[in-house]
């Protein structure tokens, strides 16, 4: 597995290994001990997520309070541009966000450790997207931080369309709203 740090602290791109032919492919998506040596934690797994948008929806920027999840993203179907947004507050990297293209056929994935929100755009005509939890969904935990907050100033490549977006999303906090300042 070939793994990249990010500008964001403890956020990594993990690329498998893929053995291809004119048969198909094959490749691990998931090794514990190889994502722990990947990204020097230990961190258990304990809910698979899978979600299938359409083009040009736009999911999040979610994160939950007193239940954070780490995530490791995936997309087995088409293709997204994935954001990770630095909301702790003593990192070093606070109120930073990083993106990237996740799609079938890159096979990159992402690790979003907790304490950090996430969001994607579907990029293709639909796309599916699965990804691993640290710890169980919350809704009552659940926040969102607005997708086009001015202070995060996420470039989503939208090529001057409008994104889809749920009420709950369209309805997210400011960045200064959601996040106490360090």
């Amino acid at each position: 597995m070939k793994v990249t740090p990010t500008p964001i602290a403890d956020v990594f791109i993990l690329e498998p290994r893929v053995f291809g032919d004119s048969r198909g492919f094959f490749l691990e998506s998931f090794n514990q001990r190889a994502f722990n040596a990947a990204t020097g934690t230990d961190f258990n797994f304990v809910q698979d997520n899978h979600s299938r948008s359409a083009k040009n929806v736009l999911r999040g920027l979610h994160y939950q309070l007193g239940q954070p999840q780490g995530k490791l993203v995936r997309v087995v179907r088409g293709a997204v541009f994935d954001v990770a947004v630095d909301i702790r507050p003593a990192s070093p990297t606070f109120g930073q966000w990083f993106g990237l293209e996740l799609s079938e056929e890159n096979h990159r994935q992402l690790w979003v450790p907790p304490g950090l929100a996430h969001g994607f755009l579907v990029l293709s005509d639909s796309a599916e997207f699965l990804y691993k939890t640290t710890d169980y969904y919350a809704p009552e935990q659940e926040r969102c931080i607005v997708w086009n907050d001015p202070t995060l100033g996420i470039a989503w490549p939208l090529e001057g369309g409008t994104p889809l977006l749920s009420g709950k999303d369209a309805a997210g906090l400011s960045f200064k709203e959601a996040v106490p300042a360090p």
